[in-house]
């Protein structure tokens, strides 16, 4: 089956949920083992207040997607560059890190184990109620008594991450290089509408859906990032090509550290997003606004299927899930492409 077709046919779900009113808009874009690109587009970048058609240039909000394509990425990148080890406590590149207890036990988490969800910190807080200066809440979260429980997949851990990036490059997360297709702060853009948040008390388009992130000045280590789908496939090309990170950062990022997890990724398990078809060799992240990327290291394949489900409101159940894995799944079957 040729590229084209086997994108075809793995899009029309997609397009079907399109057409049902499940969610608004859906682009799905694959890279395939050659270096080519097909996508798939359908629907609309926005519903309400006005119709506005999605395109294949259209901005998507990444969300949590910023913490294996951004953060990820340069925390391994500080590593190559003999900056830090993974294995450096956090308080070795923040010092003043819970500064007034300085035995607290967050002082000794390590980059390895935020990278991996390892900390046992809290999956979220509502960070964007404490106040509105972004610098007062960075120093809220690096003093904060924070309470630890199980190991869960935690925004905090990459808020943490993100300041120790900006420390250690001396400038802010939304200026160090993106490739083409990616940035945060980006302006001037076409964008997929978001929700209509009852906080800011607009329709989000164009500015980043987490409220965290916002109230963090417009990013932050958990989300914050924006892509096109052409913007997201060429960050996996340049993964899979080694031009992205080098072999032993590659090494780190496709060794599991839990049932779920790798540095930064997913791995394949039973019930993941990426599907049951895809090789074991396979890794994802996924954003909340319904935005997604999978790469297959074994077959030589990536996709992107980036959708704004969230639109215009959370709080209805999309069936994006099964959706992701339906798409994977038939990606995999129709594999060689």
């Amino acid at each position: 089956m040729t590229l084209e077709a086997a994108a075809r046919e793995a899009f029309a779900p997609a397009q079907t949920a399109v057409t049902a009113g499940r969610i608004p808009g859906a682009i799905l874009g694959v890279l395939g083992p050659t270096g080519k690109t097909a996508v798939g587009v359908a629907g609309l970048a926005q519903r309400v207040p006005r119709k506005q058609k999605l395109t294949r240039a259209t901005w998507f909000d990444l969300a949590s997607m910023t913490k294996a394509i951004a953060t990820t990425t340069e925390v391994l990148r500080l590593v190559e560059d003999g900056i830090a080890r993974l294995d450096d406590p956090l308080s070795l590149h923040i010092p003043d890190l819970h500064q007034y207890v300085l035995d607290a036990p967050i002082r000794k988490l390590t980059l390895r184990q935020c990278l991996s969800h390892q900390t046992g910190l809290p999956a979220v807080e509502p960070i964007y109620t404490w106040g509105s200066d972004p610098e007062t809440l960075k120093a809220h979260i690096l003093q904060r008594d924070w309470t630890f429980g199980p190991n869960v997949y935690s925004d905090i851990n990459f808020m943490l991450l993100g300041i120790v990036i900006e420390r250690r490059r001396g400038r802010s997360l939304a200026k160090l290089p993106r490739g083409p297709g990616l940035a945060f702060l980006p302006k001037k853009k076409s964008f997929a509408a978001t929700e209509a948040c009852t906080w800011r008390r607009r329709m989000i388009v164009g500015q980043v859906h987490d409220e965290n992130a916002y109230s963090l000045g417009g990013f932050a280590g958990h989300a914050g990032l924006f892509g096109t789908v052409d913007g997201v496939l060429g960050f996996a090309r340049d993964l899979m090509s080694g031009k992205a990170l080098n072999a032993e950062s590659m090494a780190e990022i496709g060794t599991p550290h839990s049932a779920t997890r790798n540095l930064g990724w997913e791995h394949r398990y039973d019930g993941w997003s990426g599907g049951d078809r895809c090789s074991a060799a396979t890794i994802g992240h996924t954003g909340f606004t319904g935005t997604g990327l999978w790469i297959d290291f074994e077959r030589g394949y990536a996709w992107t299927l980036l959708t704004n489900r969230v639109h215009p409101t959370r709080h209805v159940d999309t069936g994006i899930q099964d959706l992701r894995r339906t798409v994977g799944d038939r990606l995999a079957a129709a594999h060689p492409f």
